[in-house]
C-alpha cells in the first residue's frame, strides 16, 4: 500500500521566503500548506493536522515562539514537530528561546535546501515513529483492558460454579426428607374431610414443604443439576401464551409490549423452565418499577461473531435465538451487577424475595447451553439478554400435561427399589393406594433376587438412581436384558449421575425428581406404563 505524501505547514510573513521554501519542499515530494502568521497557522494546523510545521521565528502577528507555545499547550496539536527558521546571528537568541518553548529544531536563513529537506525528513520520521509507538501503546492498553475484562468474567463464572456445587449438594440432602413430608401431608389432606379441625395445621405443613421444595428446585437450577425435559420449540409459541398472565402479574401501571421476530428459529430447551425464566425476569422488572413504566419482551435471530465471543467469556460464535427482557426501572450499579446471579443475593426487603430468582434464571440458561448478560445503569433501567443456540430440527408439538383427575387406577406389578426407608414406605403406600402390586427392595442385589423369585411379570421397575453397591442404571440394564417387557422409571433427588449427561437426560429415559407429591408419582407411573405399552 503506497504511503500518502507527508504534509508540511510553512509559516512566514515574507512572501519570497515563503515561496522559496514551499518550492523546495514540493520538489522534495511534500504536500505544502502555507500561512503568513502564527494565528493563521494555528487554525490551519487544527484543521489539517500537518506532520511538520516550518515557522519563521519573528513575525508581526504571533511569532514562531508564540505559535510553538500555543501548539504545546494544545492537547490536540501538542505532538506536531516544529522547525523554527531564524536569521543568522540576529535571531540566534530567539531561536534558543523557541527551543526552550518546545520547538524541535531550528535552521538559519538563507538555508541550504538539502539541509532543510533533511531536517524536515528527520522530524517526519520521528513523528511517524512516535505515532506508531503511541498507537502500539493504545492497542496494548486495549488488549490489556480486554484481558482484564475476560479475567473478571472468568473469575465470576468460577465463583458462581463453586457456589453452585455447594448449593446442589445442600439441595440433594433435603430432597429425600421433603419427599416424605410432601407425600404424607398430601395423603393426609386427601383423606381428610373439608371441615376437619386438624386440616389447617396439616395444610400449613404441606405449604411449608412445597415452599422448601421450590427453594431446593431453585438451588438445583442454579447449580445446573436439575432434570430438564428438553424439546425443540419456538419461543414465540411460549411468550404469547404467557402474556395475559404476565399482565395480571405486573399490574395496570406497567405497560407490557412484545416485539417478536416473525420467522424465529427453534431452540432446544425445557419449555416449562423457559416459562420460569420469563416469569422471574418479569417479576424483577415489575419490582424495579414501583411507580410504573415500560416492560418489553423481545425475540430475534442473531449471529454472535468472533468479536462478540472475545469479549464474552464462554460464548461460542454461531447462530442464536435472543430472548430479551427490558424495563425502564431503577437500574443497577456495577457492584450489584457483579453479584446479581449469586444465590440469596437480593436488593429487596427481607420479606420481598429470596434472592434465588436471577440465580435460577442463570442456571436454567446455562444448563440449556445458552448465555445470559445484564446491561443496566442507575436510573436508566435494565435489559437482560439471553442467547440460546439455534437448532435446525423441526419444532415438536407441546402437549398439555395430565392432571390428578386423569389418573386411572392400575393393576400392574411394580418393582420398587429405594435405599431410603422413609421414601420407600411412602412410595409403597402411594402405589398400592392406586391399585398396583408392589415388590420392594432396598438395593440392586436384593432387587435381582426379588425379580428371580417373582412368579408373574414385572411391568415397571421404579428405582432410585444413586444407591450403594449398584446404581439404578446398572440394575435396570441387567433386569431389562432378562425381561425386555419391563419398563423403567428412575427417581432421584440429585441429578448428577449416570443417567444424566451434563444435566440433560438421555433420549427415551423416564425420570421423576424428588421431592414428588403422591399425585405426581401416580401420574408419572401411569404415563410411563401406558406410553410404553402402547408403543
Amino acid at each position: 500500500m503506497t504511503k500518502s505524501p507527508p504534509q508540511v505547514l510553512i509559516v512566514n510573513d515574507v512572501p519570497d521566503q515563503l515561496r522559496l521554501m514551499s518550492v523546495i519542499m514540493q520538489q522534495a515530494g511534500y504536500t505544502v500548506w502555507e500561512a503568513t502568521n502564527g494565528i493563521e497557522a494555528f487554525e490551519v494546523a487544527r484543521r489539517l493536522k500537518p506532520m511538520v510545521i516550518i515557522s519563521d521565528v519573528c513575525m508581526p502577528r504571533a511569532s514562531g515562539i508564540e505559535l510553538t507555545r500555543r501548539l504545546r499547550a494544545s492537547e490536540e496539536l501538542g505532538d506536531i514537530p516544529v522547525l523554527l527558521v531564524s536569521a543568522i546571528r540576529r535571531e540566534e537568541e530567539d531561536a534558543i528561546e523557541g527551543l526552550l518553548a518546545g520547538a524541535d529544531d531550528y535552521i538559519e536563513t538563507p538555508c541550504d535546501p538539502m539541509r532543510l529537506v533533511a531536517k524536515v525528513a528527520r522530524l517526519v520520521e520521528r513523528g511517524r515513529t512516535e505515532e506508531a509507538l503511541k498507537s502500539s501503546e493504545q492497542e496494548k492498553a486495549k488488549a490489556l483492558d480486554a484481558l482484564r475484562q475476560s479475567e473478571e468474567q472468568l473469575l465470576q463464572s468460577q465463583r458462581l460454579e463453586a457456589v453452585g456445587q455447594l448449593a446442589g449438594g445442600i439441595a440433594h440432602d433435603f430432597n429425600n426428607l421433603l419427599t416424605v413430608i410432601t407425600g404424607y401431608s398430601g395423603m393426609e389432606l386427601k383423606a381428610m374431610a373439608a371441615d376437619d379441625p386438624s386440616r389447617p395445621r396439616i395444610q400449613e405443613i404441606s405449604n411449608a414443604a412445597d415452599r422448601a421444595a421450590s427453594l431446593t428446585r431453585q438451588l438445583l437450577a442454579f447449580s445446573r443439576k436439575q432434570v430438564l425435559q428438553p424439546k425443540v420449540f419456538d419461543l414465540n409459541s411460549v411468550v404469547p401464551e404467557m402474556e395475559k398472565m404476565l399482565k395480571r402479574m405486573i399490574g395496570e401501571n406497567i405497560k407490557l409490549s412484545t416485539t417478536l421476530e416473525p420467522n424465529l428459529g427453534n431452540v432446544k430447551a425445557d419449555p416449562g423452565q423457559m416459562e420460569q425464566v420469563i416469569m422471574n425476569l418479569v417479576v424483577n422488572s415489575r419490582d424495579a418499577m414501583p411507580s410504573g413504566g415500560q416492560l418489553t419482551i423481545e425475540t430475534a435471530n442473531v449471529h454472535l461473531d468472533e468479536a462478540f465471543a472475545r469479549n464474552h467469556v464462554a460464548v461460542v460464535p454461531g447462530d442464536y435465538v435472543l430472548l430479551a427482557v427490558s424495563d425502564t426501572g431503577t437500574g443497577m450499579d456495577e457492584e450489584t451487577q457483579r453479584h446479581v446471579f449469586e444465590p440469596f443475593f437480593t436488593t429487596k426487603a427481607v420479606d420481598k424475595g429470596t434472592g434465588l430468582g436471577m440465580s435460577t434464571v442463570y442456571g436454567i440458561v446455562k444448563q440449556s447451553g445458552g448465555s445470559i448478560w445484564v446491561y443496566s445503569k442507575i436510573g436508566e433501567g435494565t435489559t437482560v439478554k439471553i442467547y440460546l443456540p439455534r437448532v435446525s430440527e423441526r419444532a415438536e408439538e407441546l402437549k398439555p400435561a395430565l392432571t390428578a383427575e386423569d389418573i386411572p387406577q392400575g393393576t400392574e406389578t411394580i418393582l420398587l427399589v429405594e435405599d431410603a426407608r422413609m421414601v420407600r414406605n411412602l412410595a409403597i403406600e402411594i402405589l398400592m393406594g392406586n391399585g398396583y402390586q408392589v415388590l420392594e427392595a432396598t438395593n440392586g442385589r436384593e432387587a435381582l433376587r426379588v425379580s428371580e423369585q417373582s412368579q408373574g411379570p414385572i411391568h415397571l421397575l421404579l428405582t432410585d438412581v444413586v444407591m450403594p453397591g449398584m446404581s439404578g442404571r446398572e440394575l435396570a440394564n441387567r433386569l431389562v436384558a432378562l425381561h425386555p417387557e419391563m419398563r423403567v422409571l428412575y427417581m432421584s433427588g440429585y441429578t448428577e449421575d449416570t443417567i444424566v449427561h451434563h444435566g440433560v437426560l438421555e433420549e427415551g429415559i423416564n425420570f421423576i425428581p424428588k421431592p414428588f407429591s403422591p399425585d405426581a408419582l401416580a401420574l408419572k407411573v401411569r404415563e410411563v406404563i401406558d406410553a410404553d405399552l402402547s408403543g
